[in-house]
């Protein structure tokens, strides 16, 4: 897929190698290099996979490996919690049952 300048992409950086990582991170965190995706609209032609640069809303040049074209929003708020869906209905009866002894 190939991006033209203007258009909104998503880009990948690799902050800091596993070796650079912080010799206080946990043991798991430094065998893994510290990652960013940002989005931004090109500033030239390209094709995925390709070194890029982009401009962030706030104006901000980044560089980075180009990983998506018109990238989706896939932010949810996860699997619901059993515990907390009879939440509401468990108050309302404990207020009830609260301003019935009043």
């Amino acid at each position: 897929m190939k991006a033209r300048q203007g258009d909104w992409v998503q880009i990948h950086i690799i902050l800091l190698k596993p070796s650079e990582r912080a010799e206080r991170a946990p043991e798991d965190t430094k065998l893994v290099p510290l990652e960013l995706r940002v989005k931004g609209f090109i500033n030239h032609d390209a094709k995925i996979g390709e070194q890029v640069t982009i401009t962030t809303h706030t104006g901000r040049q980044l560089s980075g490996k180009l990983i998506a074209v018109n990238p989706a929003y896939g932010h949810d708020f996860g699997q619901p919690v059993p515990e907390l869906l009879t939440i509401g209905r468990e108050l309302r009866a404990l207020l009830e049952d609260e301003g019935e002894s009043s």
